[in-house]
């Protein structure tokens, strides 16, 4: 399935404006240390720190994983989502393409005593992701844009190459009655993501949602469960 915005100029342009805005904000941002779900983060320049609404997928992996799920973190950032699995799971896996990633995931397990727990690898998608894993977590970039350097891919994935290709492989590394999380915000393009689930013949609950006012308008993120 191929990407094209079926959407307005207007749309657009207010997409590209708030991403634009988060771009160079995140240019500015020196090392960060904070407290996130009760977990101790530092995340370097390099790397994106987690957003507010990520917390919406936080709280759900730490309400949904068990001592008996082999779990993967795709596009693990600052470990974050791994960390929260590893509180439960002994066998973690997080993949991410940016090396800066993979560093700062592991000395924030370290620091939140699961490192042993997790095994950190630099993967673009399931490249160098072996195995079947009973829970895949996903907090894919929201907009199509060309990334300017490697820690933009967190945000912005060109023509959605990333999201389509890991909808595209992922049932491949699917136990068969697993599952994904995975977040997704009206602030991307929403209906094309739904697309790609529905498109895939996958099941989805919607496990927890929030919305923001900004620009004149209310804005959705959403945690959805999908099921093969």
């Amino acid at each position: 399935m191929s990407y094209r915005p079926h959407m307005s100029d207007e749309e657009i342009d207010l997409r590209k404006m708030w991403h634009e805005k988060a771009y160079v904000k995140m240019d500015e941002q020196k090392t960060i240390r904070r407290q996130y779900l009760g977990r101790k983060l530092v995340v370097p320049k390099e790397v994106t720190p987690p957003a507010w609404m990520s917390k919406l997928l936080g709280k759900t992996i730490l309400e949904d994983i068990r001592e008996i799920d082999r779990v993967l973190d795709m596009g693990t950032g600052s470990g974050i989502n791994a960390i929260l699995a590893a509180s439960k799971s002994h066998d973690v896996v997080a993949a991410d393409v940016n090396p800066y990633c993979i560093e700062a995931g592991r000395k924030n397990a370290r620091r939140n005593g699961v490192y042993s727990r997790i095994k950190f690898i630099v993967s673009d998608l399931f490249q160098n992701v072996d195995g079947k894993f009973d829970l895949i977590i996903f907090d894919p970039p929201f907009r199509w844009f060309a990334p300017r350097d490697i820690r933009e891919r967190a945000t912005a994935d060109e023509n959605f190459r990333s999201m389509t290709g890991f909808f595209n492989d992922v049932r491949e590394y699917l136990q068969p009655n697993g599952r994904i999380l995975i977040e997704y915000g009206d602030s991307g393009d929403k209906n094309y993501f739904l697309s790609l689930v529905d498109g895939g013949g996958f099941r989805k609950e919607l496990i927890k949602y929030r919305y923001i006012e900004r620009y004149g308008r209310k804005w959705g993120y959403y945690v959805w469960k999908l099921f093969p």
